[in-house]
């Protein structure tokens, strides 16, 4: 009758594959560790790193502190506004924005282009005239309208 073969898998010490790969380490990632060195240089020549040693040896008092900060009144106010923008900004339609965007930097070039002396009445009145400018008009109107709109509705509450 055949005999079974015994298999006994030695037992395998994690440490010592971790260890070989750490002594590879420095040879197949040089350029990468050389790299690592010189950002961790760059960020103690900025004292970065003290930075980062003082707030980790005072966690507490940093934690502390912020929490002091977001208890006031002005720290409240300032992130519901943030909430609200950001709620204002969601309902805006991207390429609506893409247009406000584009025609501020735009507009400033053009008035800065323009001479210093004010313009006079006449060039005032043939602006009007411009198709351009009385749809950007009717367009402020309109956000002016729903501004009103909205303050009427808070009174009426």
């Amino acid at each position: 009758m055949a005999q079974p073969i015994r298999f006994q898998v030695p037992p395998l010490d994690p440490r010592t594959e971790l260890a070989a790969r750490l002594r590879s380490a420095p040879d197949d990632h040089a350029e990468a560790l050389l790299a690592l060195y010189d950002v961790v240089q760059g960020l103690h020549d900025a004292g970065v790193l003290d930075l980062l040693r003082g707030a980790l040896g005072s966690g507490d008092a940093l934690v502390e502190m912020a929490v002091d900060a977001a208890k006031t009144p002005g720290a409240i106010r300032a992130v519901r506004n943030l909430l609200v923008l950001g709620n204002a900004l969601a309902a805006v339609e991207p390429a609506f924005l893409s247009d406000a965007t584009r025609a501020v930097p735009a507009g400033l070039r053009q008035a800065n282009a323009q001479e210093a002396r004010p313009p006079g009445l006449l060039k005032l009145l043939g602006t009007f005239l411009d198709k351009d400018f009385r749809r950007g008009l009717a367009a402020a109107n309109d956000v002016i309208i729903a501004f009103g709109r909205n303050l009427s509705a808070k009174e009426r509450t």
